[in-house]
């Protein structure tokens, strides 16, 4: 099957089957392959049943320890017996993690079966796959235990400090990195649900601009000659920052924490989809992750991926109950809320859409904040966070115009108007409402 691509009218937003699309999901942490006790397609229904389409996978070059983070139920942090990595184990005892080391010269044939299983049925669902290859070491825990250290495995690879493994200063490791890529993109190549991330947060642990672009050459040599390319990612900064000199082949530009949306405005004008690749770290209500999906999707970006705590094993369905104290949060109802984002910005042309804030001439409440999609003259899209009633002022051409007011957290559409504006600045009076209001104003 073709993968996803870039749309060819707006690069700005993707193509799959064949359909205008943007992506959006709430999704567990990542470790839904290597973690052997997760059972995926449970999780992959639930998405599937929430009209998500995409989920974000750690590669199991990366593990997490129970303590990471502080986690509860972290999925990327299997038990050691439980850990699926790619590399086979050997028969040489002494691995941190106290079973035998690895041999980074054979692969653990059961993790591809697993990876593909995987990846086979996300597609049956029409979910999309982020495939992250690499992620950086936190802390000295996380290089502990990793199979590329020289202590686990048998290779003698990767007697460097954790903040090295990411660069071009080590033949040996480089040699491992490498062909990782090469293996993954040959058990990949017939998937068309899938993209890869480079990898996770490189602004952390000493990853290198040049690695980057020496793992994103690598994926490139792999695929050429292959019938089918995959789009590459790149994770740029946590909140924003204005992309200088993009590597020409790097599609997606993925942030984490991305609010406010300002790494869309900043980044705009290089013709790629923008993604809110990662949230968390606001608590565990609802709202936050809300607000910060619509305000994003509202601004242009073309990808919202919510990192959902309810996920666990044994909880696969996400009805897992989440700890105050845990970084992020989740749920069923969390997940209901994202939903009502999704079918909304799937019922816009916003393929022919761009950010419009200037449409907006006054009304806004004071402290409230406000985002607009707009095909000047045909569709209005606009988000408002803050608030709890607004006459809104709208700089739109005369004509038939439908307004439907939409409320974020039930879906309930709200004070539809059939209405004949004869030009000028166009008032639109909200219903009463808490925390945000959504407003869709399409031609008729």
């Amino acid at each position: 099957m073709t993968p996803i691509a870039l749309h060819s009218e707006n690069p700005h937003y993707f193509t799959y089957r064949g359909r205008p699309t943007v992506l959006i999901t709430s999704g567990e942490h990542y470790g839904a392959v290597l973690n052997l006790d997760f059972n995926f397609v449970p999780y992959l229904d639930e998405l599937q049943a929430r009209g998500f389409n995409l989920t974000r996978l750690f590669s199991g070059t990366y593990r997490e320890v129970p303590s990471s983070f502080g986690i509860v139920g972290n999925t990327l942090a299997p038990k050691p017996e439980r850990y699926a990595a790619p590399w086979a184990r050997s028969n040489v005892p002494g691995a941190a993690d106290g079973l035998t080391k690895f041999d980074l010269t054979k692969w653990n044939d059961a993790y591809f079966q697993r990876l593909r299983e995987f990846v086979s049925e996300a597609e049956k669902r029409g979910i999309v796959v982020e495939y992250v290859l690499f992620c950086p070491f936190y802390d000295q825990s996380l290089w502990d235990v990793n199979p590329m250290n020289a202590r686990n495995n048998v290779n003698g690879v990767g007697n460097v400090p954790r903040e090295d493994v990411y660069t071009l200063k080590h033949a040996d490791l480089l040699a491992v990195h490498d062909a990782f890529v090469r293996k993954a993109v040959s058990e990949l190549k017939g998937f068309g649900n899938l993209y890869y991330e480079i990898c996770n947060e490189p602004y952390f642990g000493g990853v290198t601009l040049d690695w980057q672009a020496h793992i994103a050459e690598t994926i490139h040599k792999a695929e050429a000659g292959l019938a089918h390319k995959h789009l590459i990612a790149q994770n740029i900064a946590n909140g924003s920052q204005k992309v200088s000199n993009p590597n020409p082949l790097v599609s997606i530009l993925n942030f984490h924490y991305a609010n406010p949306p300002t790494a869309v405005a900043e980044n705009y004008a290089l013709n790629r989809p923008i993604a809110f690749d990662e949230t968390g770290f606001k608590g565990t209500q609802d709202l936050p992750y809300r607000t910060d999906a619509w305000e994003f999707m509202l601004a242009g970006g073309a990808v919202y991926s919510n990192l959902d705590y309810s996920f666990t094993a044994g909880h696969e369905r996400g009805d897992f109950p989440v700890p105050d104290k845990q970084p992020g949060g989740g749920g069923p109802q969390l997940r209901a809320q994202l939903a009502i984002l999704k079918r909304f910005v799937d019922g816009l042309d916003f393929v022919h859409t761009s950010p419009s804030n200037e449409v907006v001439k006054g009304g806004v409440p004071e402290g409230a904040a406000v985002h607009v999609l707009a095909a000047p003259g045909r569709v209005y899209a606009l988000y408002l966070r803050g608030g709890t009633q607004a006459t809104l002022e709208l700089d739109v051409p005369a004509g038939k115009y439908r307004a439907e007011w939409v409320n974020p957290r039930t879906g309930a559409v709200e004070k539809p108007q059939e209405l004949v504006h004869n030009g000028g600045v166009l008032k639109l009076a909200s219903p009463a409402y808490t925390e945000d209001i959504a407003l869709r104003l399409v031609a008729r």
